[in-house]
């Protein structure tokens, strides 16, 4: 069995309103965001959900981190993370196509309490 190649890869899709509402109450929820703040390295860094979502795509040439081409900025940036939607999140949200997506975070530096 061969690989297959995939020459073009549709990336777009669509959310109805109620399953992007319930997905983006997810990601923004305080208990995630912390969650996801203690796997950073930085101590001092919060974060906060940029609102834009991705579906992955295969790796090609044109696409060699996976994801659209206007994505890859955020993947460049050291002020932003991409992390995977939880498949929970995406069975709460009722969103089944895509299987799959990507969210992104900015990362906000604290302001420490003695300044």
């Amino acid at each position: 069995m061969g690989l297959k190649i995939v020459e073009n890869f549709d990336s777009s899709f669509t959310l109805v309103p109620e399953a992007k509402e319930a997905l983006f109450n997810l990601l923004k929820n305080s208990d995630f965001i912390k969650q996801i703040s203690q796997q950073l390295s930085q101590s001092e860094i919060d974060i906060e959900f940029t609102g834009l979502l991705f579906q992955p795509v295969p790796y090609s040439t044109q696409t060699p981190k996976g994801m659209p081409p206007e994505f890859e900025v955020y993947h460049h940036s050291d002020e932003h993370i991409i992390i995977n939607v939880p498949p929970n999140f995406m069975f709460k949200a009722k969103i089944f196509k895509p299987s799959r997506l990507c969210a992104i975070y900015r990362k906000i530096e604290c302001l420490s309490k003695d300044s």
